[in-house]
């Protein structure tokens, strides 16, 4: 086990160091959102790659100043979909461009807050964390409604989709994305991860406010805030235990048969 954990944190630590390499075409330069990065370049396991400027992932967007709405406008960002709770989401409305359709998935969102209820009284956050990567009875409702977006978005346009961090229920959404692409679990995994690196100053000053505050412990804070591998595994896990594949999973609780797989790849993959 001592073994794994040290391969796992070489892994992290290599891939944010070819995050940071890359991030120069992938992260947008926003002023007032964090985490807000292209999903265009990823290659397939059968030579394609992702199609760069279509899919966008994020941190909250409510704080976008008019600078980034005409860098949303020059990306042509006319479709949000948003992961947080209905109150969450009330409490920090998105910034839109007009006529953007907008759609809210808060399956599995209306009790995140209650975490800081229980958090204080924890000496790791990993069962906390993993309980809720491993919730698969809500990933239908939460992550259909994302992929029908973009199966009926217009060519013309771009789609963003975020929660409040945009690490857990984004980084779940841009797994089962990636995946559904063709994309290798070790890239998946790779961008799953580099969220510790975009949210590196966010994360640090979110924990020390944590421990301030709310009395929870310096450990539980920072696996709140972390991107761990052993999480997004864990819904994969999850997922495979369920429904006996990833794949069985996007075409029961997903919907993407054939017909629509093929329409998914054809709008969002390149040679």
């Amino acid at each position: 086990m001592k073994n794994l954990i040290i391969i796992l944190f070489v892994f992290a630590c290599v891939v944010a160091q070819a995050q940071v390499q890359d991030s120069a075409k992938r992260v947008v330069p926003v002023k007032g959102a964090v985490n807000f990065r292209d999903l265009g370049g990823y290659a397939t396991t059968d030579g394609h790659h992702v199609k760069w400027n279509k899919v966008y992932r994020s941190a909250s967007i409510n704080k976008l100043s008019d600078a980034d709405m005409q860098i949303l406008a020059s990306r042509h960002v006319y479709d949000v979909v948003d992961f947080r709770g209905t109150e969450e989401s009330k409490k920090a409305m998105d910034r839109l461009l007009p006529n953007t359709k907008y759609t809210l998935c808060p399956a599995g969102s209306e009790n995140v807050g209650d975490w800081m209820k229980i958090a204080p009284s924890l000496t790791s956050a990993d069962s906390l964390m993993t309980s809720f990567y491993t919730s698969t009875q809500y990933f239908g409702d939460r992550y259909k409604p994302f992929f029908e977006e973009l199966l009926q978005m217009p060519d013309t346009s771009a789609l963003l989709f975020h929660c409040t961090a945009g690490k857990d229920r984004t980084g779940m959404g841009a797994a089962l994305l990636l995946y559904a692409l063709g994309v290798p679990k070790a890239t998946i995994m790779q961008d799953y991860l580099a969220t510790n690196t975009y949210r590196a100053a966010e994360n640090e000053q979110a924990a020390k406010a944590m421990v301030a505050y709310m009395h929870v412990s310096e450990k539980v804070a920072n696996d709140m805030m972390a991107a761990k591998p052993a999480y997004l595994e864990a819904t994969f896990n999850a997922i495979e235990k369920r429904y006996g594949s990833v794949n069985k999973f996007l075409t029961k609780e997903i919907g993407l048969d054939k017909a629509k797989m093929k329409t998914l790849k054809a709008k969002y993959l390149q040679d």
